[in-house]
């Protein structure tokens, strides 16, 4: 697994074709193979935003620039009033020649 660098922004997070509401992300790229990147890290929004979305499965974070991004909550519990989950990111993540470290 080689670290690529980082990626954040702000982006909608999106059930479906619903918007649940203006997210803020920090993600850490990796190259997990050749050709395969994987990322991590937060995202930050309204606490009953997020509160509604935690731990759901369907969830996808829709990025400034457009790409669409899956979300895995890799936490088991939201602590009451939080703002702030950690993720794991899939998905339409750039390729490794457009990460910066």
């Amino acid at each position: 697994m080689r670290y690529l660098g980082e990626l954040h922004g702000a982006g909608h997070l999106k059930i479906g074709d619903q918007t649940i509401g203006r997210a803020d992300y920090e993600i850490e790229g990796y190259m997990v193979r050749v050709g395969e990147v994987t990322g991590s890290g937060e995202i930050r929004m309204a606490a009953e935003s997020l509160k509604e979305v935690f731990g759901r499965t369907d969830v996808l974070l829709e990025t400034h620039d457009g790409r669409l991004l899956g979300i895995r909550f890799s936490e088991k519990r939201l602590p009451p009033a939080s703002d702030t989950a950690h993720v794991d990111v899939t998905g339409d993540l750039p390729p490794a020649s457009d990460w910066h470290h």
